[in-house]
């Protein structure tokens, strides 16, 4: 829808203009102080420990939300039906008209369920959508990922010194735009994006995320050897990197002062990308700040990349260390994939309060290796869930969790796993079941990005991130046999589905919730609410 906007210079200007605008003005702000979602809710409730096993919860009722913050301000689930409903306004002396009333549709087999949250995608990878050759990770970067990334350069900013998101290339602007769009028509409300190393770019991403509504963590990419970086594609020394990196901090944080939406994340490609002294300084740097800033990077996908950390690092013992040597493991680091890693390298992360990153699909894709997220989780650590566009093949985090669960179903058969664990026969502990993986990208997403206490859930003071779900009403019975083919050409292919998922009338809602999990997708997110704010609305 964007496309005409990016023919030219006039049409940038006037796609930053609207953007300040659209903020600005509150175009999608609520016109009353509340706003009522009343219906069914489903949730995966808080955990104690990463090891304990969630369990899906649905209620019925109402919860009312501020217009001023986004925050859930109370619930009631004594609200059945039109007459409780009218006591439950008139104790809050409201009517109707005071407040915004949004209400799921039962016959429609709707329901409320918090937004989805990636806690690693590579955003200008999008194009890539798809395309792994035959190559593992570390060849695929070459062929594929680097072309891409650097095509988001400027011409006219070859020494990348700009700050201004107009400077980015119209085909990165579009690619930016489709990205946030997608992602958030999938019911994501949160997501930790790399950019690339160019400053406008990496603006520009932050702009349009904070222009659609969608929270994020944007982070402009660090990659300084020259031994292990195209000519093409680097940051010419550390210090510059480092400085081009302070520059887009500041312009976020300019864009956002408070931090409601887009934060700042340092992002240090990997460490073979990396020198000493790069990821040394962008340790000292995220500590620099009051609270430390978001980190994110790369740990464990490969392992070949392993063999190349202990040949580039020789005085540090393990991928983690190098990490932690540099100040970057923090409990705001973000850590993908670990797909490798060992028990000592799992309990220095524990101990450090950092996450990690389960990127099934793209760890499947490129054939880096089964990660075991169960024993991850018994030996503490916390786990999210995240698309690692364009290693993986969708931006749907709905599509990861179905990974995540059938990944856990062969991880037990990897040597690599038996001898981790020391378990030669499975006793079906390893896997992860519906529960467990919508956990994972709700609640887990929110503590790996460090926001337990605000997002994944419907917890009073929580924020309203939220996706309305709806799954269709139950396939309609047919007094006609099947067989009888003038029947079935009178009723057409009205079937009271949504996408693939098709219900008929004799599952549990438990039941309904695994039918969503395995075969849903965008059609049935129909509205997407962030910090409050409607941001998506399905087409119809």
């Amino acid at each position: 829808m964007f496309l005409n906007i990016f023919r030219s210079s006039v049409g940038l200007s006037a796609l930053w203009l609207s953007s300040v605008v659209l903020f600005a003005c509150g175009t999608l702000a609520a016109t009353t102080p509340y706003t009522i979602y009343r219906g069914t809710f489903v949730q995966l409730p808080q955990l104690d420990s990463s090891s304990a096993k969630p369990k899906l919860a649905r209620t019925q009722g109402v919860l009312w939300v501020s217009s001023d913050d986004g925050r859930i301000k109370g619930y009631d689930w004594q609200v059945k039906d039109d007459a409780s409903f009218q006591s439950f306004l008139s104790s809050h002396s409201w009517t109707e008209a005071d407040v915004t009333i949004v209400q799921s549709n039962d016959e429609q087999n709707e329901f409320f369920f918090p937004g989805f949250i990636d806690t690693h995608i590579h955003a200008p990878q999008y194009p890539n959508l798809g395309l792994f050759g035959s190559k593992g990770l570390l060849d695929w970067l070459n062929e594929y990922t680097f072309p891409v990334e650097a095509s988001f350069g400027s011409e006219s900013d070859p020494e990348n010194k700009d700050t201004d998101p107009k400077d980015t290339p119209p085909e990165g602007l579009r690619v930016y735009d489709e990205v946030v769009s997608k992602t958030l028509a999938h019911g994501t409300t949160c997501a930790s994006y790399f950019a690339t190393i160019h400053v406008p770019a990496t603006n520009a991403l932050a702009a349009l995320c904070h222009k659609h509504g969608q929270r994020a963590f944007v982070g402009r990419v660090c990659m300084d050897n020259p031994d292990q970086c195209p000519s093409y594609y680097i940051d010419q020394s550390a210090d510059e990197g480092l400085n081009a990196t302070i520059r887009t901090i500041d312009y976020i944080q300019k864009l956002d002062p408070n931090g409601t939406l887009i934060n700042p994340i340092v992002t240090p490609r990997f460490a073979p990308s990396c020198s000493q002294h790069s990821l040394d300084s962008l340790g000292k740097l995220a500590a620099s700040y009051n609270p430390p800033l978001w980190i994110q990077t790369h740990i464990s996908e490969n392992t070949d990349e392993i063999a190349l950390v202990q040949k580039l690092f020789p005085e540090s013992s393990s991928y983690a260390d190098v990490y932690d040597k540099a100040g970057l493991l923090t409990n705001r680091t973000i850590l993908a994939h670990g797909v490798h890693l060992t028990k000592e390298e799992m309990t220095l992360i524990r101990e450090r309060g950092s996450k990690v990153s389960h990127c099934p699909a793209s760890n499947s894709a490129l054939g880096s290796g089964l990660a075991p997220v169960r024993f991850m989780l018994d030996q503490g650590v916390a786990v999210g869930l995240g698309t690692d566009v364009a290693g993986g093949y969708s931006a749907s985090i709905l599509e990861v969790a179905r990974q995540a669960s059938l990944v856990s179903r062969v991880v037990q058969y990897s040597a690599e796993y038996q001898e981790l664990t020391g378990k030669k026969t499975s006793d079906g502990s390893e896997k992860l079941l519906v529960d467990d993986v919508l956990y994972l990208a709700t609640r887990g997403g929110a503590a790996v990005v460090d926001m337990a206490d605000d997002i994944g859930g419907f917890d009073k003071g929580m924020i309203w991130d939220a996706q309305l779900i709806e799954l269709g009403a139950i396939i309609p019975n047919s007094t006609a046999s099947p067989l009888d083919m003038a029947t079935l050409a009178g009723r057409g292919v009205e079937t009271g589905s949504v996408g693939n998922v098709d219900l008929f009338g004799n599952e549990t809602w438990q039941e309904q919730i695994e039918k969503w999990m395995w075969s849903g997708d965008d059609r049935n997110v129909k509205n997407v609410w962030v910090q409050g704010k409607l941001v998506h609305t399905r087409d119809e």
